[in-house]
């Protein structure tokens, strides 16, 4: 029987399980990679498991979220990622070498390799043919130590790509189609896998910026097969020996299909504040902005750059409006100095930032108040930004582009006749950036540097069978881990310090809620549909989880949020009957009997009001004894501590 590429790298690494939709799985991982707003803690996973060097053919760590210096913390977990890499035997990303999954899909992705990653844009590497996941920290630190990775195998949706592309339409524009079909929910225990004569009409970079945004429909993974354009992209980065043909045995064999005509499509853009609410650029065209800001991991690529510089070649950037310009690593900054299309981006007045995340996640180039900032980014969360009521819409670089020019949203085809690119046929190789593993003799007598930021994790004691409190809180749907865990340049940093960042949590819902806690004793939430969305930050559990959270009974859950919430032992629980949300409010009081977790369900007493109901679950024979344990950091420990 024909197989999808999906399902031919999964059975090659399946190592426990079955391979039926639906059912529970452990896979081998080949790579891992962090990024330090979720790395500092990942190693801190990864030490407290007492495994003395990694076990993965490759893991990386990266520096690139947490890159402004305002103070001590910052640089001080910067110096502890590197004494962590030299002891255990990773690759160190260095700070201001470029955005992990740009890095990663240059110097390291292969075709056919399982790479997992605690940044949920991890599937970035999917455009090269490797089937990458986002997870938490604490799962990639299980994978470091040679654990395997378990999940559901999933649903197959092949997303057929006919035609090419217009002049002026990109690939930003075909995954913002796919979210305006499917929305944020639309891929939940899927992978999205590409196909079709459109395909080889596409880059590398370009692929890449399909499947990392492929997250924000809460997919699983994306991935594209491995093709002559895949084996021509590794041969300019020198790396063409990695090359290895992947492709579908037919779209017979997809469990759905999606067609998207390429031919047909048009400048899209997300409107606030969710990367679903897509409508075409010309029916909104001529909105006022305050701010244009191009990169992220979306669109930070030497493609991406060499279009925007050609589109700004002469030009002035508008003076209603700020220009922010983040590049995803120094090879594409190399490349664009020796061909002089770096100076187009100054000339023009644009503000070229560091080779980091930056303003995608809060890390300065917050917007002004009330303002409108068109971003080439993945996410426009309300206050994400930075800026609470900013409104920001997901664009293409051709569309922000062409709003930079003219000081209003514009639809990039009124340019006119379309800019011309060429890229090299070599890429400049440079990586005096990565620090390379130690040999295990050397890295045993590496030092683990500590700053003071870096606090002890929370204890995780096992779970009882009567959990006991009130509801601290009470959200609707599509609670996003910005939500719960906010980032940006003010909490950031303090990732490595759990009673401090626990400070945050949920301060742009209810800036009460931490005092409540505390005051409480900690307690359960209750959430609406898709809790959890959004990026794969394990600080969206583990704070909560110190503060008490027992429980979380919501509507449905994102898939790495449960993970992560299951990792830290707290219970997501889901309602048997959605209408049983109404029921409950804030500051009732609950009992909670998860005795039966087993059986699939648990029972909610409101004892506040004197009912009871049933709740079911999701969770796997090991996601329960995972909680039972108290967590997977305990349950690891004592299953393979200092093997």
């Amino acid at each position: 029987m024909g197989k999808t590429i999906t399902e031919k790298i999964l059975d090659k690494h399946i190592v426990e399980g079955t391979p039926e939709k639906g059912e529970e799985i452990k896979i081998k991982i080949d790579q891992t990679l962090t990024q330090d707003a979720t790395g500092t803690m990942a190693y801190l996973e990864f030490e407290a498991i007492g495994i003395p060097r990694v076990k993965t053919e490759l893991s990386v760590s990266y520096v690139d979220h947490n890159t402004l210096q305002t103070d001590f913390k910052n640089p001080d977990d910067h110096i502890y990622l590197q004494s962590v890499a030299a002891r255990y035997g990773l690759y160190f990303s260095r700070p201001g070498n470029g955005i992990c999954h740009q890095i990663h899909l240059e110097r390291f992705a292969r075709p056919g390799k399982t790479l997992l990653g605690s940044d949920s844009h991890t599937p970035t590497a999917g455009g090269i043919g490797s089937l990458a996941i986002g997870a938490g920290g604490l799962n990639v630190a299980a994978a470091m130590a040679g654990e395997p990775f378990a999940l559901k195998y999933p649903k197959i949706v092949g997303v057929k790509l006919n035609g090419k592309l217009p002049p002026w339409v990109s690939a930003k524009d075909i995954i913002l189609e796919l979210l305006r079909r499917v929305d944020v929910k639309g891929g939940v225990g899927k992978v999205f896998e590409y196909f079709g004569p459109g395909v080889k009409t596409l880059s590398i970079p370009e692929r890449a910026t399909i499947t990392n945004m492929g997250t924000e429909t809460g997919a699983t993974t994306s991935i594209f097969p491995s093709d002559e354009v895949t084996r021509e992209f590794l041969k300019a980065q020198g790396r063409e020996e990695q090359w290895i043909e992947l492709k579908s045995d037919g779209e017979e064999y997809y469990d759905e299909i999606i067609e998207i005509n390429l031919d047909e499509l048009e400048p899209l853009a997300a409107l606030p504040h969710s990367p679903g609410n897509v409508k075409p650029v010309a029916d909104i065209e001529g909105m006022e902005v305050q701010q244009v800001a191009i990169g992220s991991c979306t669109n930070s690529s030497l493609r991406d750059m060499k279009v925007v510089a050609q589109i700004l070649k002469g030009k002035t950037v508008a003076p209603n409006l700020s220009l922010l310009i983040n590049p995803g690593s120094r090879q594409v900054v190399a490349h664009l100095v020796e061909t002089g299309e770096y100076k187009y981006l100054v000339d023009a007045g644009a503000r070229i930032l560091e080779n980091a995340c930056g303003p995608c996640i809060g890390m300065g180039g917050a917007p002004p108040s009330g303002s409108v900032s068109i971003r080439t980014y993945n996410r426009n969360f309300e206050g994400r930004s930075g800026t609470k009521d900013a409104k920001v819409l997901l664009v293409s670089p051709e569309t922000a582009a062409a709003t930079a020019i003219n000081g209003v949203l514009t639809d990039p085809r009124k340019l006119g006749k379309p800019v011309e690119i060429v890229m090299p046929d070599r890429f400049i190789i440079n990586d005096n950036m990565i620090i390379l593993p130690l040999p295990p003799e050397e890295a045993e007598k590496v030092k683990v540097v500590r700053g003071p930021n870096i606090k002890p994790l929370p204890e995780f004691p096992p779970l009882v069978e009567k959990l006991e409190g009130e509801v601290l809180i009470k959200v609707g749907d599509n609670i996003t881990t910005d939500h719960i865990m906010p980032a940006g340049a003010k909490i950031l940093p303090l990732r490595s310090n759990i009673p401090e960042i626990s400070k945050y949590v949920f301060s742009r819902v209810d800036e009460k809620f931490y005092e409540r806690a505390m005051e409480k004793k900690g307690g359960f939430v209750i959430g609406g549909e898709n809790y959890g969305q959004g990026s794969s930050r394990e600080h969206a559990a583990i704070a909560p989880k110190y503060l008490g959270v027992k429980a979380v009974i919501a509507k449905s859950f994102a898939r790495i949020h449960s993970e992560n919430l299951i990792n830290f032992g707290i219970v997501p629980l889901v309602f048997s009957d959605v209408k049983d949300y109404d029921r409950i409010e804030q500051g009732d009081k609950l009992e909670v009997d998860v005795s039966s977790l087993e059986n699939g369900e648990a029972t909610l007493k409101d004892v506040t009001k004197g009912f009871s109901i049933k709740l079911k679950h999701n969770l796997s024979e090991m996601d329960i004894a995972i909680l039972r344990e108290g967590g997977k950091l305990p349950f690891i420990k004592k299953n393979i501590g200092g093997r």
